[in-house]
C-alpha cells in the first residue's frame, strides 16, 4: 500500500513510500530511506500534488514505538506552513529533535516529573478569585482569555490555579516564557506551588535531557512543560491548556531560520486542539488589546498589587540643571537620590538597555570607527571580555589597531553600555556590592546563585538591561534610575511607542513590590516631552486606545497585514536587479501594495547584503496563499536567498 511520508527538510510535500505490510496510519512515526540516508518522518494526511512517472517507490523500514501524532496537530502544522509561507517539511523539523522522534525510556527516567497531590494552598484575594472564575469559564473548548494585571498583582498564582485544575483532570499543560533566563526562578516558583517539578525546555538543556522530555511528553508521562518558543512544537499527547506569560514580549518572535510569532502560533495550536489558552501580561500587545475590544478574547484585570503595595512614583531629573561631568553618566542629583535609598536599606537599579562597555570606539587621530567586517554595524566594546564584539554575527576583535598616520590609534569611547555604568557606580559607591544584570551575565549556571544573593539583599546595586524587567521578583528594589531616557524613548519602527510602554511598565513593576515607597528616576534633557508621562500612566489601556486610533488612521497593523520579503546575497548589483524583478512579478500576481525595494536598515549581515520589499494588504487569509504561489513560480537566481517574515515586529 502506498503512503505519504513527510520528512523534516525543505520540501513542501510528503514523499510516497510502500508500507511494507506494516500496519500504518496517519500520524505514525517511521524510518524511511531517503537517498543514501535513513530519515525519520511522519505519515501525513495527503500525497504529494505532482504525479511522477517511472520512479521507484521505496519501502518503509520501521514503524517507531511512539504515540501517533494526532490529526489536529497535523492540521496545525499544515496551517502553520501556509500562514508563515514555509515548506511543510521545515515545520516538521521544528517538531522533531535533531531530525529524530524519540522512543520511550524506562519509567524511572520520568519519576522526577510525576505529579503530586500536595499543592500549596495560597489564599487568593477577592480580585484574584474573580479573575480565576473568569479564566475557568468555558475552559473545556477553545477560547482565548487575557489576564491583565499590574506588575506584582499575583497573576502567576491565579493561572497556576487554572493549571492545577487541568492537571487534576489528567491533561498536559504548556507554559511559555519569553526568556531562557526566567526559567530557573520560575521553576522554583512552580515546584513550591505544585510540589513537583515541571519539565524545562529551551536551547540550553542537554541533548539527553531533551530526549527524556520529548518522549515523556509523547507518552503522556510528563504533564507540564515550562519552555521557550520551541516548546510549542513538542509532541503533546493530551494537551489541555496553554499559557503564554508576558504575551506582549518581542522575544516570542523567532527572527532566524523559520520565522514565526510563538504567541500567535500558540493561539492557533490551541484552536486546532480545541483547548483554552491564557495570555498573561501587565501591558497587552496592541493586537491583543484590539481583540479584547472586538470581544474575540475574554479578559480579566488585577488592578491591586500584592498586600496593596503601591506602584512606584516617577520623578524626572533635569540634566540641563544637574549637568553630567566629563566621562560621567550619573548626575549629582541622581547620586543624592540613590544615597538616600541606600541609607534606607533599599536596592538600587541603574537601567540602560545596552550591553557591553561602549557602542562606539573610534580613533582621535584618524577618526576611524571600529566596525564589523561582516555586517554594516559598529562593534561594541566589551571591557570585561577584553574584545570588540558584533552582536549580529559574533565577530570578535582585539582593541588594537595601527593608525593611518603610522602610529598607534588613540581610542575614545563614545556612549555608555552597562559595563561603563558599572565602573562609574563602583567609583561613586565603593562600599556597596554591585552586579551587571544582562544576558552576558545571567544566562549562566551561576546565575541562580546570583539571583539568590539579589533576593537576599546581599547585592545592593544592579546595573541592568531590559532582561531585568521580565518577571523577576526583587523584594528590596525600591529605586530605579533610567540612565538615558531620551535615547531609550526614540525608535525607528512603528511599534516603538508600544514597546516603550511595555518596557517601562515592566521595569517600574520591579520596584516597590513589598510595600515600601519606591521611585523611578528618569534622567532627561527634555522635560517638555510627554513620552514619559504617557508611558508611566497606571492604566496602560488609555495609551493603547490612543495608539490603536493612530494605527487605524494610518492603516497600520493590526488593521493591515504586513509581510516583509528580504533578499540576501553577496553581489550588490545582482541583488538589486533581482529585487526589482521580483517586485514586477509580484505586482502581476498578487493584489496588494508592494513597497520598495529598499536597502534593509542593517544593509549587510554575515557578509550578505540585504534588500527589503514590504507587502501591505487587508487582513485576509488569501494574501499568503497567492503570495506563496507567486514566490513558487518566480525563478530566483543562484546564491540569492529569500526570507519571508509575516507580521514583522521590527524592520532591521
Amino acid at each position: 500500500m502506498k503512503i505519504p511520508v513527510l520528512l523534516p527538510n525543505i520540501f513542501d510535500h510528503p514523499f510516497t513510500y510502500e508500507s511494507s505490510n506494516l500496519e500504518l496510519k496517519i500520524g505514525d512515526y517511521v524510518n524511511v530511506p531517503f537517498g543514501k540516508r535513513t530519515m525519520t518522518g511522519v505519515i501525513w494526511d495527503h500525497f504529494e500534488e505532482k504525479k511522477y512517472k517511472n520512479f521507484q517507490i521505496k519501502k518503509v523500514l520501521k514503524k517507531l514505538d511512539i504515540q501517533s501524532m494526532n490529526e489536529n496537530t497535523i492540521k496545525f502544522f499544515n496551517w502553520f506552513s501556509e500562514y508563515n509561507i514555509i515548506p511543510r517539511g521545515m515545520s516538521l523539523k521544528l517538531h522533531l529533535l535533531s531530525g529524530e522522534a524519540i522512543e520511550n525510556f524506562k519509567d524511572k527516567d520520568y519519576e522526577e516529573y510525576q505529579t503530586s497531590k500536595k499543592t500549596s494552598r495560597i489564599s487568593l484575594s477577592n480580585e484574584q478569585s474573580n479573575s480565576l472564575k473568569e479564566i475557568l469559564k468555558n475552559d473545556k473548548k477553545f477560547r482565548v482569555h487575557v489576564l491583565q494585571g499590574t506588575t506584582g498583582s499575583g497573576k502567576t498564582i491565579v493561572y497556576f490555579n487554572s493549571i492545577k485544575k487541568k492537571i487534576e483532570q489528567g491533561y498536559q499543560c504548556l507554559i511559555l516564557l519569553p526568556e531562557i533566563g526566567l526559567t530557573g526562578e520560575f521553576k522554583k516558583k512552580f515546584e513550591n506551588f505544585f510540589g513537583f517539578p515541571a519539565a524545562i525546555w529551551h536551547s540550553g538543556i542537554t541533548k539527553k535531557r531533551k530526549k527524556i522530555i520529548w518522549s515523556g511528553i509523547s507518552s503522556n508521562k510528563i504533564k507540564t512543560v515550562i519552555g521557550a518558543r520551541s516548546a510549542l512544537f513538542l509532541p503533546f499527547n493530551n494537551l489541555g491548556l496553554i499559557v503564554v506569560d508576558e504575551e506582549h514580549d518581542q522575544s516570542y518572535k523567532q527572527n532566524e531560520g523559520v520565522i514565526y510569532n510563538a504567541r500567535d502560533m500558540s493561539i492557533s495550536r490551541a484552536s486546532f486542539e480545541n483547548i483554552p489558552i491564557n495570555l498573561v501580561t501587565a501591558v497587552p500587545s496592541i493586537e491583543t488589546y484590539e481583540n479584547i475590544k472586538k470581544q474575540k478574547f475574554s479578559y480579566s484585570r488585577l488592578l491591586k498589587r500584592f498586600k496593596d503595595a503601591k506602584l512606584p512614583n516617577h520623578e524626572m531629573i533635569d540634566l540641563n540643571k544637574f549637568k553630567l561631568y566629563k566621562n560621567s553618566w550619573i548626575s549629582s542629583k541622581t547620586i543624592e537620590k540613590v544615597n538616600f535609598h541606600l541609607s534606607n536599606g533599599d536596592q538600587v537599579l541603574f537601567f540602560l538597555n545596552r550591553r557591553g562597555f561602549s557602542p562606539y570606539v573610534l580613533c582621535k587621530n584618524c577618526l576611524k570607527v571600529f566596525s564589523c567586517p561582516n555586517c554594516s554595524i559598529n562593534l561594541v566594546y566589551h571591557k570585561q571580555k577584553k574584545n570588540l564584539l558584533c552582536h549580529y554575527c559574533g565577530h570578535k576583535e582585539a582593541l588594537d589597531r595601527k593608525c593611518d598616520k603610522n602610529r598607534k590609534c588613540e581610542f575614545t569611547f563614545s556612549g555608555p553600555g552597562v559595563e561603563r555604568i558599572s565602573e562609574e557606580v563602583k567609583k561613586i559607591f565603593p562600599q556597596f556590592k554591585s552586579l551587571i544584570f544582562s544576558s552576558d551575565t545571567m544566562n549562566k549556571k551561576s546565575s541562580l546563585k546570583l539571583l539568590e544573593k539579589i533576593i537576599n539583599n546581599e547585592i545592593k546595586i544592579l546595573i541592568g538591561t531590559q532582561l531585568i524587567s521580565k518577571g523577576f521578583h526583587f523584594p528590596n528594589l525600591n529605586c530605579i534610575v533610567v540612565i538615558d531616557s531620551d535615547l531609550t524613548l526614540q525608535g525607528h519602527d512603528l511599534r516603538a511607542a508600544e514597546k516603550n510602554l511595555q518596557l517601562y511598565h515592566q521595569l517600574s513593576g520591579r520596584a516597590g513590590r513589598t510595600g515600601k515607597p519606591a521611585t523611578v528616576y528618569f534622567q532627561t534633557y527634555n522635560l517638555k516631552d510627554n513620552n514619559i508621562s504617557n508611558i508611566t500612566n497606571t492604566d496602560p489601556f488609555i495609551f493603547l486606545e490612543k495608539e490603536l486610533e493612530l494605527r487605524k488612521r494610518n492603516k497600520l497593523p493590526p488593521y493591515e497585514r504586513f509581510i516583509c520579503l528580504i533578499l540576501n546575497g553577496k553581489n550588490e548589483k545582482k541583488l538589486e536587479k533581482e529585487a526589482y524583478n521580483l517586485k514586477i512579478h509580484l505586482q502581476k500576481n498578487i493584489q496588494a501594495k508592494i513597497l520598495g525595494p529598499v536597502n534593509a536598515l542593517i544593509y549587510k549581515i554575515k557578509k550578505n547584503y540585504r534588500v527589503r520589499l514590504l507587502i501591505r494588504s487587508k487582513r485576509m487569509p488569501m494574501v499568503q496563499k497567492t503570495l506563496r504561489k507567486a514566490l513558487k513560480d518566480f525563478q530566483f537566481s543562484s546564491r540569492i536567498k529569500l526570507t519571508v517574515d509575516v507580521d514583522p515586529i521590527s524592520f532591521n
